[in-house]
């Protein structure tokens, strides 16, 4: 099995979910429009490292367009309430706070998820690439 087959079916810490509760956005992912956020980006792009290679459920919510989402979870609606809207991002793993204020790094997503192993991150680091050995990754 290569390192990305490994990583599939590695641990219990793929079935984690991670929910994140952006502030009010121009589209679900913020990477939009004419300037876009570099953070915004660097985040979006750890996203879909995270969709390509676990099979961690990732949700996420915009307060412009999912405010249901916001006042149906107590955690977001208390620390709205005691921080504000200025405190958002939040980002939870299993419905407990992990990060807020900032997007994390992949580094620290990859820590917090319990997947920052070597097995895990063999072939598919971004200096490498998963497609380094001569194939191409699907």
């Amino acid at each position: 099995m290569n390192a990305i087959e490994n990583a599939s079916v590695q641990t219990p810490a793929m079935m984690k979910t991670l929910k994140i509760y952006d502030p009010a956005l121009c589209c679900s992912s913020g990477v939009c429009g004419p300037s876009v956020d570099p953070e915004l980006a660097r985040f979006a792009g750890t996203i879909e490292f995270l969709k390509r290679f676990t099979t961690i459920t990732i949700e996420r919510f915009n307060m412009g367009q999912n405010p249901r989402a916001f006042a149906e979870n107590v955690a977001v609606l208390r620390l709205l309430s005691d921080e504000g809207a200025q405190a958002l991002p939040f980002v939870f793993v299993d419905d407990e706070l992990v990060f807020h204020s900032r997007y994390p790094s992949r580094e620290e997503i990859l820590g917090v998820l319990g997947l920052e192993g070597e097995s895990f991150r063999e072939g598919i680091s971004p200096r490498r690439g998963c497609c380094s050995e001569g194939g191409c990754c699907r």
